[in-house]
């Protein structure tokens, strides 16, 4: 009995916390964003910058060529869902 004592206090007392406080170490340090991370998220955000304004382009370009071109181009829900959205933006 006592041996077995010597040997499970020591796993309670000292092993137990330090499993517990290395792996909420381990979570923090990946909850973070690294270097890289934080690159190409800022990559991400200027090619979806760069789309959005590409889009805004053709759209302008198609609405002076044709001023109807949402009508023919849209199925119902998404063009009533578009009027809707250009209303509230006003």
């Amino acid at each position: 009995m006592d041996m077995e004592a010597i040997i499970i206090v020591p796993i309670v007392v000292i092993g137990l916390p330090w499993l517990i406080f290395h792996y909420i170490t381990k979570w923090k340090t990946a909850a973070t964003l690294t270097g890289g991370d934080e690159k190409l998220l800022d990559e991400l955000h200027d090619a979806a910058r760069r789309l959005d304004d590409r889009l805004n382009s053709i759209e302008r370009i198609m609405s002076a060529e044709n001023p109807n071109w949402r009508n023919h181009a849209l199925p119902e829900s998404s063009r009533q869902r578009l009027l809707t959205d250009d209303e509230n933006a006003l």
